[in-house]
């Protein structure tokens, strides 16, 4: 049992004013592993004044001293990588091969941070005057429970690059994973108040960021529903905001497709994360000619696919992230069987012999419409929606019949004609014949998957604002 009784304000480690404790619980065997002692609002606001007071001289750092930071953080996280993976299998019920690949995902994100610091020119020539491109504040950083240490280090790597002080407010789910995070920062040695940590919950820490008019930028990742909530606390103070929110990515498989091929893709694409992922492809469009076949296709690959404890290295599901979270995703089960849908595999209840964890069976929907909520709504656990399409218009009309916009994926074995659909979804990233990651391309959603972007020159960008010199002659 583990006790984490610090937050991290102005370069030290320090006890909370908070007297409030939040119990971390294995979603594995539902046994406690520890608590956290959650900071309050008068935590976040000497966080906020410290990383103020940071400002004034961070945003004035060179290039090459930003790079040395950025080379401090990453190196210090290398030398700790089994325990960032361990970390996250047992407080997050993450699987192994989740794990291993956001360690990865984590140390590019310093990578093309440097990468952008040594290409970008934040001084520019617009018309016949100067603009500077020149650090906006203070950032408040807000993020999730379901990769948390890789919004920290995809968020923090673009704010120093940017010149920008930080204050960040972690899940409170996440305390062991922040308190490793937290650690390598410390020893990065980056000067006083220009990374604050506060653990704490939402209501608290979170809304006193999104109020507080010393925080010139939220950088939040999260659910559609709590990022209104900042946008509407934010727009207060004009704060600028970078929403990444909820999802409901379509997939697209096109009648040339490789159907052996593309369909374990899809299923991968979908169980992502457990299907704990904003861009997991949860809705598999099916020309209705290949339904049969697809059919066949899915019950061999989920039967294949190992559910169970996330430290096995074969594991492709781990457990749901809380007891809550396990009976969300019931619950939209029981709405997909009584909306008329059918369960091809899966279903309601706990795979046998994990019945102590918050395991969800894989499971898979056909007749589906897309108008029932488990194809309209984002569930968050692994469940895909099978809905057939007769032409390419209609596929098309379908995947874009959602509120959401932030991923999609098309296969086709026709490079051309893929990317021709491709072009044709409203999402901020469509996946062509694949699933990967370019941490130089933009990252971010249409319609209510969120508002602005990440990653490359236009997540930088996010973090600065453009000042114009307009000297008369």
């Amino acid at each position: 049992m583990k006790t984490i009784d610090k937050i991290y304000i102005n370069g030290e480690f320090v006890t909370p004013k908070g007297t409030e404790y939040f119990n971390l619980i294995s979603p594995t065997t539902n046994e406690k592993l520890g608590k956290v002692l959650l900071g309050n609002t008068e935590d976040t606001q000497n966080a906020i004044n410290a990383a103020k007071t940071a400002f004034k001289t961070f945003s004035k750092t060179s290039i090459n001293e930003r790079i040395q930071f950025l080379k401090n953080i990453k190196a210090a996280i290398e030398k700790r990588k089994d325990e960032f993976i361990n970390v996250v299998t047992e407080e997050y019920g993450g699987t192994f091969q989740f794990a291993s690949n956001s360690f990865i995902y984590m140390q590019k994100s310093f990578d093309s941070a440097i990468e952008l610091l040594n290409t970008y020119d934040f001084t520019k020539t617009m018309g016949e005057s100067e603009v500077q491109m020149t650090p906006i504040g203070v950032v408040g950083i807000i993020i999730p429970w379901n990769s948390s240490n890789g919004f920290i280090c995809s968020k923090l790597s673009t704010a120093i690059a940017a010149g920008c002080t930080v204050v960040i407010k972690p899940s409170e789910m996440s305390a062991q994973q922040t308190q490793l995070i937290t650690e390598c920062l410390h020893e990065a040695k980056l000067p006083k108040g220009v990374f604050n940590i506060v653990n704490g919950l939402g209501e608290v820490v979170g809304s006193e960021i999104s109020r507080n008019p010393d925080v010139a930028k939220i950088s939040f990742t999260g659910s559609t529903t709590v990022g209104k909530i900042i946008a509407k606390e934010a727009v207060n103070t004009m704060k600028r905001v970078t929403l990444e929110l909820g999802g409901k990515s379509p997939n697209i498989i096109l009648d040339d497709a490789d159907l052996p091929k593309a369909i374990p893709l899809a299923v991968i694409a979908a169980f992502m994360n457990s299907g704990q992922a904003c861009i997991a492809g949860t809705r598999l469009l099916i020309p209705e000619s290949k339904l049969e076949e697809t059919k066949t296709i899915i019950k061999e690959v989920i039967s294949n696919t190992i559910v169970g404890d996330p430290k096995n290295p074969n594991t492709a599901v781990g457990p749901m992230v809380s007891a809550k979270q396990f009976n969300r995703v019931q619950d939209y089960i029981q709405i997909g069987i009584n909306e008329g849908a059918e369960v091809l595999t899966g279903g309601l209840g706990k795979p046998e012999g994990l019945e102590k964890g918050n395991f969800v069976k894989p499971t898979v929907f056909v007749n589906v419409n897309n108008k029932m909520r488990i194809a309209q709504e984002e569930i968050f656990g692994p469940v895909l929606s099978i809905i057939t399409y007769k032409t390419e218009e209609e596929a098309i009309e379908i995947a874009n019949d959602t509120n959401y916009g932030l991923q999609a994926y098309v296969s086709s074995a026709n490079q051309e004609r893929a990317h021709r659909i491709a072009s044709q979804i409203n999402a901020g990233r469509v996946q062509i014949n694949g699933i990967g990651h370019d941490t130089m391309a933009p990252f971010g959603g249409f319609k209510q998957s969120g508002i602005g972007r990440e990653f490359g020159v236009l997540g930088l960008e996010a973090y600065l604002e453009p000042k114009a010199l307009i000297q008369q002659k």
